[in-house]
């Protein structure tokens, strides 16, 4: 692994670290935030001891992590405006990298420090259309140029509907436990809280199935949580380790000679569709080849874009270098670099194609397989880095669990929760995470677990400590605003000083 930091100076090395351990920290900060929610609801229904419980949380966001693959992870990263993704490398693309950082850090600490559940998601992709939107000012160009408009409205999408699905399928829950399972005695108790169990049978622990359901669901929770929010450290990563050290991580050097072929092939395959497609296809793309600036050598030029005139362009180059190629060692650093820019703009256009009206779901589909072939040897993350993350997270859990699981815990409810409750909530939680890892959607662990137990309040008579929610809808309305305004400020000063 070291001879991929081989030949960095002592300031780039230097410049390396402190961005490793940004995003470290910030993932760090996440399992302060986030975390916490998977351990509140098994503390306080005395399902398992603080200390079993925050370590149990930790070694699940750990191997959800570990295994929950990188679909999240870039599409965090494709929120980026494309052209800074393009040049990553370049002091722009540094100073984006460190600016979403600092901002992420900032408020993160901050709700966390006053114990607000406020988003890391939210925080994240705050800081990102901060970037974006200043990107756009500073260049002149206009805001659906400068954001990937249809990501982030998925995504933004995602983020608010993901409460209110929270919100509605817990408090759907606790309403059938209510009707459907309180008949006897022995089902009645699945509706105490920790302390009315004890004043009633002399008991500490809950039932024994009722127990074991929410250890199963806060492990649920802990899992997708890692498979969700553990990847998006994972993204900002590979973008600090591209920009700073590209020659060992602009491409997958340990990519076989059959990755490289399926890249190849699908190049091939994206010029046909092309060439079959020219018609509709120029609505994105102008299909004869623009004739090459100075700049752009065979090595690259020093600040690439990707439009319609170079798209057809892109693909010629990208299959000229590919063909005949068995591995990544035989170009040179700067040949590394171009191939991936060349890449991500054949993908850009087939996503763009892909998105056309006309377009077929058929033809959708093929599309989407063959954006999978194209990036597959430059959307990847190496194993060390899926460790450092995970292992981040899991700290992170440990060390600040208390301060945001202490009002999830107490101060969400007028009364304490019961164990139906703790259930109904965590395995909304846990389902609704685990869904929208699956699909690729980062989803706010935060706020779908407080939204979850609000709603079983709500539906089960309890009622809500109305300061605390104000203070939770607080946090969730200013996130994106205070995160957006912080990245873009600290972007504006770092180009300053460049």
């Amino acid at each position: 692994m070291l001879h991929l930091f081989a030949g960095l100076d002592f300031h780039t090395g230097l410049l390396l670290l402190l961005a490793l351990g940004f995003v470290l920290f910030y993932e760090a900060i996440n399992g302060f935030h986030d975390t916490a929610n998977a351990v509140a609801t098994v503390i306080y229904t005395r399902a398992m001891r603080s200390q079993l419980a925050v370590a149990m949380a930790a070694l699940f966001n750990f191997l959800g992590v570990l295994l929950g693959g990188l679909s999240v992870a870039y599409a965090i990263v494709h929120m980026l405006p494309t052209d800074l993704l393009l040049n990553v490398g370049s002091t722009h693309g540094l100073a984006m990298v460190f600016s979403m950082l600092l901002a992420a850090i900032i408020w993160n600490l901050g709700t966390w420090y006053l114990g607000l559940p406020a988003s890391s998601s939210h925080t994240l992709i705050g800081a990102i259309i901060g970037i974006g939107l200043t990107n756009a000012l500073l260049t002149g160009t206009s805001v659906v140029d400068a954001l990937n408009l249809p990501k982030v409205a998925g995504i933004f999408g995602s983020l608010i509907l993901s409460p209110i699905v929270g919100l509605v399928i817990a408090g759907g829950l606790i309403y059938l436990l209510r009707r459907y399972w309180s008949g006897t005695k022995k089902r009645a108790r699945i509706h105490l809280t920790p302390a009315e169990r004890e004043k009633k049978d002399g008991k500490k622990k809950p039932p024994f199935w009722t127990r074991i359901a929410l250890i199963l669901s806060a492990i649920g929770v802990s899992f997708s949580h890692g498979a969700n929010d553990g990847q998006k450290g994972i993204g900002l990563i590979m973008l600090v380790l591209i920009g700073v050290a590209p020659a060992g991580f602009v491409v997958n050097m340990n990519a076989s000679s059959y990755d490289i072929t399926r890249t190849r092939d699908a190049i091939g395959h994206v010029e046909q569709y092309f060439q079959q497609h020219g018609d509709t296809l120029k609505h994105v793309m102008d299909i004869t080849p623009a004739i090459p600036s100075p700049d752009e050598s065979a090595s690259g030029p020093k600040e690439f874009h990707c439009d319609a005139s170079r798209a057809v362009l892109a693909l010629d180059r990208a299959k000229t270098m590919l063909t005949g190629l068995e591995s990544y060692d035989k170009l040179s650093v700067e040949e590394r670099s171009h191939l991936r820019r060349l890449l991500l703009c054949v993908s850009d256009t087939a996503d763009k194609a892909a998105k056309l009206p006309e377009t077929s779901s058929g033809d959708k589909r093929y599309l989407k397989e063959l954006k999978a072939d194209l990036l597959y040897t430059i959307e990847y993350a190496p194993v060390w880095i899926i460790m450092a993350v995970a292992l981040a997270l899991g700290i992170g859990t440990m060390i600040g669990w208390r301060r945001v699981a202490t009002t999830i815990g107490e101060k969400i409810g007028k009364k304490g929760m019961t164990y139906a409750q703790g259930m109904s909530a965590q395995m909304t939680a846990a389902v609704s995470i685990g869904i929208a890892s699956y699909t690729g959607m980062p989803v706010s662990t935060t706020h779908v677990l407080s939204s979850s137990v609000a709603g079983t309040m709500l539906v089960d008579g309890g009622g809500l400590q109305s300061k605390t929610v104000k203070s939770i809808a607080m946090a969730w309305v200013f996130t994106l605003p205070a995160s957006i305004l912080l990245s873009g400020v600290l972007y504006w000063i770092s180009l300053q000083l460049i």
